[in-house]
């Protein structure tokens, strides 16, 4: 009976010992595969979001105003030829679509050739809209002409934006904004989001850092943003600096604090890939650090530490000034050992 547990579990246990590469091919080839994949998908989605909300509608009023600048629909034309179901007015020949109505025949003859698969159009607008479509608002024509003034408005607004008048004109728009009851928690979470990685006002960090946060032993990111104030190197006697501890996966909000200077460690990361770290929870790390073996680090690439000269703690200094006097007691006292006792 044993024997024939102990076969099974080296079955077992072999099978599990297949089962392991399989995974690990598996999860390599995910870990491989999963960021170009969300590359991809982020970027769809953005496109899509901007051809949906942005795009369309915006081709859609410039065709509704070419359409209604370059129609020509005439009706009660005549004399009509019955098998052609065209009139001829002033040399131009057009053609009846639907009920008395008619249009130049290029304009049919253009919609027609381009239908393809596509269901033709009934009324003369329908007509009128198709051809400004193929040939006025072609995509090799509308996306790049749409890019550019894309890219204008955004400068022009900006532009406006600085100017003073512009400043209070939005001023006065956020104030409005800020008093409707639900509008104004989903506007200021946005705006605070949109202000940190676009609005170059805001505060301008320094450097990367790690401190002990928010208690020794549990490190956390920060951004170093100032020197602190007077009053507070002052009174703790030696350099201070103020530095920002961002939230994840948020980095827009966090806590503002000031610590002396030698408690704070400079790490070799730039402010994005730090965001990025914050915003990922921690997935997303540099390359060069995930590589790199802090055991194998030069000791000339380790961070640079507080100097140990002059800090002692107590229970080492009490301990030398026990050892001190208990040497101090032995030198001083006669040998009381039996065998010098005896007379």
């Amino acid at each position: 009976m044993n024997a024939m547990k102990h076969a099974t579990d080296s079955a077992g246990s072999q099978t599990g010992r297949a089962a392991r590469p399989f995974r690990a091919a598996m999860l390599r080839g995910l870990g491989v595969l999963v960021p170009p994949l969300l590359t991809i998908v982020i970027f769809l989605l953005v496109g899509q979001t901007v051809k949906q909300y942005v795009l369309d509608p915006v081709t859609s009023w410039v065709r509704e105003g070419l359409v209604y600048s370059l129609a020509d629909i005439r009706y009660d034309l005549g004399p009509i030829d019955p098998a052609a179901k065209t009139a001829t007015v002033d040399g131009l020949v057009y053609r009846q679509v639907e009920g008395d109505a008619f249009i130049p025949l290029v304009v049919y003859d253009t919609v027609r050739r381009t239908l393809g698969t596509r269901t033709a159009p009934r009324s003369a607008e329908e007509y009128y809209r198709s051809y400004v479509e193929t040939t006025y608002l072609r995509p090799y024509i509308v996306v790049p002409v749409f890019l550019l003034l894309f890219v204008l408005v955004l400068y022009l607004l900006g532009k406006f934006l600085a100017a003073g008048i512009g400043r209070a004109f939005w001023r006065a728009f956020e104030q409005l904004i800020v008093r409707l009851p639900l509008i104004r928690s989903v506007y200021s979470a946005v705006k605070q989001f949109s202000d940190f990685f676009f609005n170059e006002t805001e505060v301008q960090f320094r450097k990367v850092v790690a401190i002990e946060y928010p208690r020794r032993g549990i490190w956390s990111l920060a951004f170093v943003v100032s020197e602190g104030f007077l009053d507070v190197r002052a009174a703790a006697n030696e350099p201070i600096v103020a530095v920002f501890v961002p939230s994840s996966p948020m980095p827009m909000t966090g806590f503002t604090i000031s610590l002396p200077k030698r408690d704070v460690i400079d790490l070799n990361i730039t402010i994005d890939q730090a965001i990025q770290f914050m915003v990922s929870c921690g997935v997303v790390v540099p390359p060069y650090e995930i590589q790199r073996d802090w055991r194998k680090v030069p000791l000339a690439e380790m961070p640079e530490l507080p100097s140990p000269e002059g800090v002692r703690s107590e229970s080492g200094a009490d301990a030398d000034e026990g050892d001190e006097q208990a040497e101090g007691e032995t030198e001083g006292e006669p040998d009381q050992s039996p065998e010098r006792a005896a007379p």
